[in-house]
């Protein structure tokens, strides 16, 4: 049987939602399941601001629904932030110090790289600003001249 290519990917997550909340409630040693949910909200919809093409669309796709709907509900900035500056820019919107800000961010990444894989994640990173490596738990890339 041949696949059509040009239709849509399917939705086929690897984790439910409660299983990704309760990952990102592990990680980052949040006290309750809401906290979690709270922090994973304001991360993806910060992600969805920086995300665009296939990358986007790929990575929604490995997502549950209903991080998927959260990451897609964004507008694409016509300004991608850098990996900083992206901290900076959630911690203003919620109100959080950097640091707090930089924990979720840390704690729900790494969350979304594994649900991604290496392949994905590599290719979202060649397509992000410099400095979202860590962000997801990965070594920077440099590229060579």
């Amino acid at each position: 049987m041949m696949s059509d290519l040009r239709a849509p990917l399917q939705h086929s997550p690897v984790m439910t939602f409660e299983q990704m909340l309760e990952k990102v409630r592990y990680e980052g040693v949040y006290p309750t399941r809401e906290r979690a949910e709270e922090v994973v909200r304001v991360v993806l919809s910060g992600l969805g601001r920086q995300l665009t093409g296939d990358e986007r669309v790929e990575l929604a796709a490995r997502l549950p629904f209903e991080a998927a709907s959260i990451l897609t509900a964004q507008i694409p900035d016509t300004q991608p932030l850098t990996g900083w500056a992206f901290v900076k820019d959630l911690a203003a919107r919620s109100g959080a110090t950097l640091a707090t800000t930089r924990w979720d961010t840390g704690s729900v990444l790494t969350t979304v790289a594994s649900l991604a894989g290496p392949d994905l994640l590599t290719r979202i990173l060649r397509h992000l600003p410099s400095g979202y490596a860590l962000l997801f738990g990965r070594a920077e890339l440099i590229q060579a001249a």
